[in-house]
């Protein structure tokens, strides 16, 4: 396809379909997958068609001056950076076809113990890398990284295909954010289980060092971020295991209540079964005030509400109805 043929034709999608440009250079996860590791690990910006894809004010050819902007060291350059990409290539949880061109620069830049806002960086990852469900902390939903309903950005591109780009840039670059796992800074470490969980591949092999990190982490949101992610891997990935070894946690009163409680909200996502009484009378005695306050800034729970974690059991142990009851908690 020469240069003059890459523009993305909508007509011609209403008349064929996406897969008209499936594998071509205007699929974005072809691009992404054939982005040498020189190209990322250099910051080669030239490299990459940014101006062929799009976010929520138009072309991506701004993106590169903005991940340049995440590199600066002064920290509120950095700040007014990610606040601009959130606002365009996730624009209020729409998944612009430029995001997964993002995702292997901010993976880099979080990896930087020196940058500012890493955890914030990360999280824009994760958010490119998954259908957003802000008020949604069903049983359904809580725990759902894709989806097989056909997605449109604000461009019109398929979505669906720039969320499988980026959950296949998180898994190439898997190795980097497993190292995140150990960090020093807390907030890193539980947005690196946040994006983890998004992977296309490696499931196993992050699962290992996830329930790893498991036994040997200290801090109660991040303990509940290495159960969720665990849990969305093999709720993904389909892995049978789980659900046995979330129910093990829950149902354990030796166990932390910050990973019995994760345990049990991510074996409810991953079963059909009506919820036991012994499940509800243990969330019932674990569930404290003091525990919320903690557990509401997990990124699985603070995308459900301000209070997410009360609203996240509600809807599951009542099938109270989801919405959303405030702005995204990323914007």
């Amino acid at each position: 396809m020469t240069s003059e043929e890459l523009v993305f034709d909508h007509e011609q999608v209403r008349v064929h379909g996406f897969e008209l440009y499936e594998g071509t250079p205007l699929d974005v996860r072809t691009v992404v997958a054939g982005m040498s590791q020189d190209v990322k690990d250099k910051f080669r910006f030239e490299e990459v068609p940014w101006s062929r894809f799009g976010h929520a004010y138009g072309s991506g050819h701004d993106v590169p001056g903005l991940l340049t902007e995440l590199r600066s060291p002064d920290a509120e350059s950095v700040g007014q950076a990610l606040s601009r990409l959130w606002g365009s290539v996730v624009h209020q949880g729409t998944v612009g076809s430029v995001a997964p061109l993002t995702v292997p620069f901010l993976l880099r830049v979080a990896a930087d113990a020196t940058a500012h806002h890493r955890a914030g960086v990360l999280g824009l990852a994760a958010a490119a890398a998954r259908r957003a469900h802000w008020g949604y902390g069903t049983r359904d939903t809580f725990l759902k990284v894709s989806t097989q309903e056909l997605l449109c950005d604000c461009g019109g591109y398929a979505m669906n295909w720039s969320i499988e780009a980026s959950r296949d840039a998180v898994a190439a670059d898997a190795d980097l954010l497993l190292l995140l796992l150990h960090d020093s800074d807390t907030e890193v470490r539980a947005s690196a289980c946040y994006t983890l969980a998004t992977a296309s591949g490696e499931a196993d092999r992050i699962t290992r060092a996830l329930r790893a990190r498991l036994t040997t982490e200290q801090t109660p949101a991040v303990r509940a971020s290495l159960v969720l992610a665990v849990a969305e891997l093999g709720r993904e990935h389909a892995d049978p295991r789980t659900a046995s070894w979330t129910h093990s946690l829950w149902s354990d009163p030796t166990q932390p209540a910050d990973v019995r409680i994760a345990a049990a909200l991510s074996w409810l996502c991953l079963v059909d079964d009506s919820v036991p009484d012994d499940l509800r009378t243990a969330l019932g005695a674990l569930a404290t005030a003091d525990l919320a306050d903690v557990l509401d800034s997990v990124p699985w729970i603070a995308h459900v509400d301000e209070k997410g974690l009360a609203r996240t059991l509600d809807q599951m142990l009542n099938n109270t109805q989801p919405g959303a009851a405030w702005e995204d908690p990323w914007s």
